[in-house]
């Protein structure tokens, strides 16, 4: 018995013992779990913390301490979380009311609700806390120090609004599409002024729905296109807004590719263009057409005259050329001034209109008019008509009460019997009109051998023209070239001619039969070094502008004769302004063009003269970097008059400032049209308001002379 109860109570001993081993191994696991579980908590980058159902502090890290600055010897295993936040409240963390945050977190714990909240410090810092209820009571929170995320996603939205403040301030518009389904993802503000649709009511739908069937399948289309070639550029193509309007504008697609490399989107870029594209019609308009009466001008009359000569060439037909002036219409002007001349030209240009029927009119200047007559048997349709229109100007034009007569002289040639080409049928029409005026005025004449007598004094006149230089006869007259504000910067050198016999001949007479002789190149260099020489002596570093004729573009080394010029008479290269017309550019424009780079690499200034008055092209000003245009003094005679002149005026203007070319307007004569000019921000000006053009003493004390007499005309200030 006590054998067994001994054996008994070893064997209990060693249960006791094994289980005691047991236990302990199980608690030196659980140890060792705990502190491997203590330390992945103190490794989240996270603050956490554990609570159970009664509020007390199971576990926490060392970060959920550091963020809040909050002591170990506080906040550790079984404190009450009403102690944590006094403890946080005192250490600056904190801020709520305490009753009202812990009702409100027991209300999401009941509920089995996450609560989640963002909340800044006043140290500048923003953490997010989230509580997550566990099962059986209790909860975890995390604690995130989100400062820089927060950071960064402000900035984020401060560079996305900053980038659709542009975007939307763009004068452009810009839609975006979806590449699969046409629907509109985005437009910008002036997007929704083009289309008239807000953009709320645009995004999301389609074309269809705004836009009629045909305009819907031209737009479905280029997007296609577009998604298909990767981009697509469209110029200049009219585009339906608002409704039935239409405009013009420049519009460009791109596609944009997604991560697998197959559009996503389709970008479009429009750029309503109207306005840029009715400034470039007026343009052209004007360089084909007299800003006066809206005819043809020289240009054009030029165009259609070699036309219609080698149509009749090609079908062995005959027109007739019938060129015109008016009779006593000096007068007009002398009496009632450049307004009522004006008025009365544009009356007789509708009389002549009416008259001529289908007949080509065109107005070459003053009261010059050109009638090409291609329809009927010549020369007697031609004569019917020049008698019509004859018999129209004969009839009395009232003016400010007064009843003026104006007739109407003809010259006419006949194609091909008076000329097979555009130079000898001008001439010989001329010279019939010149018989015509010889005779009495107010018939028609048709050219014949017997005119050529006529031309004998023509050709007299060129030959003394030869000899004008040798004998003194010529002589320059300087006009005045000012700011719009009137300080003068300059002048102009006109060529003069005062012939011993005959007294004065225009220029408008002298220059083309120097022009016709082969006598202009040397006149020209004679002109050129005169005013050089000139200029170099004044006191003041005025500009001086020379005229340059289309021949001497064709006729000898013009590059070379500036630069020795220059050299000659040391004049500074940039007070030099040579002035040429289009018509230098007309005939051999590579070769026009390399001679103005050349002369503008001297240093000297060019200007484009008489602009839209012959040959104008927006052309030409794009391939060569003019200095200055100047506008024709016809324009400028009406510009406070005709409403038409200033729409003229001001696109020149325009075209002048995107071009960045400085706009010279000639021919200005009253204080009326001075302050026009300034309305539109011209640049210059030159006319009979600033001063005529007289011989250089007159303007002595301009140029820093003594006064060898008085000026014969008043500076504006």
């Amino acid at each position: 018995m006590t054998l067994a109860v001994s054996a008994m109570i070893s064997g209990l001993t060693l249960l006791a013992v094994l289980a005691g081993l047991g236990l302990l191994a199980l608690y030196l696991w659980m140890a060792r779990k705990l502190s491997h579980l203590t330390r992945m908590i103190d490794n989240t980058p996270q603050g956490l913390v554990m609570f159970d159902s009664a509020l007390n502090l199971v576990l926490t890290n060392k970060i959920y301490l550091d963020l809040y600055n909050m002591s170990p010897d506080i906040v550790k295993p079984g404190v009450s979380l009403r102690a944590i936040l006094e403890h946080r409240t005192a250490t600056g963390t904190f801020h709520e009311d305490i009753d009202q945050y812990i009702a409100r977190l027991r209300h999401h714990l009941e509920s089995g609700e996450v609560m989640s909240a963002d909340f800044d410090t006043p140290d500048g810092r923003t953490f997010c806390v989230t509580n997550k209820p566990m099962k059986g009571g209790g909860w975890v929170a995390s604690h995130q120090d989100i400062t820089e995320r927060r950071r960064a996603e402000r900035e984020l939205d401060r560079t996305r609004n900053f980038l659709n403040a542009i975007v939307d301030n763009i004068p452009e518009v810009l839609v975006v599409k979806s590449a699969h389904d046409g629907r509109y993802i985005f437009i910008n503000r002036a997007g929704e002024a083009l289309y008239g649709v807000p953009r709320s009511e645009l995004i999301g739908r389609r074309t269809s729905d705004f836009f009629p069937p045909e305009q819907t399948k031209i737009i479905g289309g280029r997007d296609q296109e577009a998604l298909r070639r990767g981009r697509l550029d469209l110029e200049s193509h009219l585009l339906a807004v608002r409704g039935s309007e239409k405009i013009y504008v420049d519009s460009s697609r791109v596609a944009i590719n997604g991560k697998d490399g197959k559009p996503e989107y389709l970008l479009t870029v429009i750029k309503d263009i109207s306005e840029r594209r009715e400034t470039q019609l007026r343009i052209a308009h004007l360089a084909h057409h007299d800003p006066l009466t809206d005819l043809p001008n020289r240009a054009a009359f030029n165009a259609k005259l070699d036309e219609t000569i080698a149509v009749a060439e090609a079908a062995g037909a005959k027109f007739t050329l019938l060129c015109m002036d008016l009779d006593h219409f000096k007068e007009v002007n002398d009496l009632f001034g450049h307004a009522a001349g004006d008025d009365v030209l544009l009356r007789i240009a509708k009389r002549i209109v009416d008259a001529a029927g289908k007949a080509f009119i065109s107005r070459l200047g003053g009261d010059e008019f050109m009638v090409i007559v291609t329809d009927g048997e010549q020369p007697e349709a031609a004569r019917d008509l020049a008698g019509k229109l004859i018999r129209a100007l004969s009839e009395e034009i009232e003016y400010d009460g007064r009843k003026l007569r104006i007739g109407l002289s003809v010259g006419a040639a006949v194609y091909p019997d008076d000329g097979a080409d555009a130079a000898t049928l001008l001439r010989n029409a001329d010279a019939a009109l010149y018989r015509t005026k010889a005779e009495g005025r107010g018939m028609v004449r048709f050219y014949e051998i017997e005119m050529d007598r006529m031309l004998h004094d023509r050709r007299e006149l060129q030959n003394d023209l030869s000899g004008a230089i040798a004998r003194g006869e010529l002589a320059l007259h300087y006009q005045p070239q000012a700011r719009i504000n009137g300080t003068v910067i300059g002048f102009e050198a006109l060529l003069r001619w005062e012939h011993p016999q005959r007294g004065f001949v225009p220029p408008g007479k002298f220059i083309p039969l120097a022009e016709e002789a082969g006598l202009i190149a040397g006149i020209g260099e004679w002109v050129l070094r005169e005013a050089c020489s000139e200029a170099a002596s004044w006191r003041r570093p005025l500009q001086i502008a020379v005229n340059l004729s289309p021949f001497q573009f064709r006729q000898g080394d013009l590059v070379t004769l500036v630069c020795n010029v220059l050299m000659e008479t040391g004049l500074a290269p940039d007070r030099l302004v040579l002035e040429i017309t289009e018509g230098a550019l007309m005939n051999d424009f590579s070769r026009a063009l390399s001679t103005l780079r050349r002369l503008k690499a001297l240093g000297v200034q060019i200007a484009m003269d008489d602009f839209g008055t012959g040959y104008s092209s927006l052309s030409y000003l794009q391939s060569f970097p003019f200095d200055k245009i100047k506008i024709d003094k016809t324009f400028i005679s009406n510009l406070d008059r005709n409403a038409q002149s200033a729409a003229i005026v001001r696109a020149v203007m325009g075209l002048g400032r995107n071009l960045k070319l400085l706009v010279v307007a000639e021919g200005v004569e009253t204080k009326e049209q001075l302050e026009a000019l300034r309305r539109e921000h011209c640049d210059e000006m030159q006319g009979y308001l600033i001063g005529y053009p007289s011989p250089i003493a007159d303007y002595a004390q301009i140029v820093g002379r003594a006064a060898a007499r008085r000026q014969n005309a008043a500076i504006s200030a």
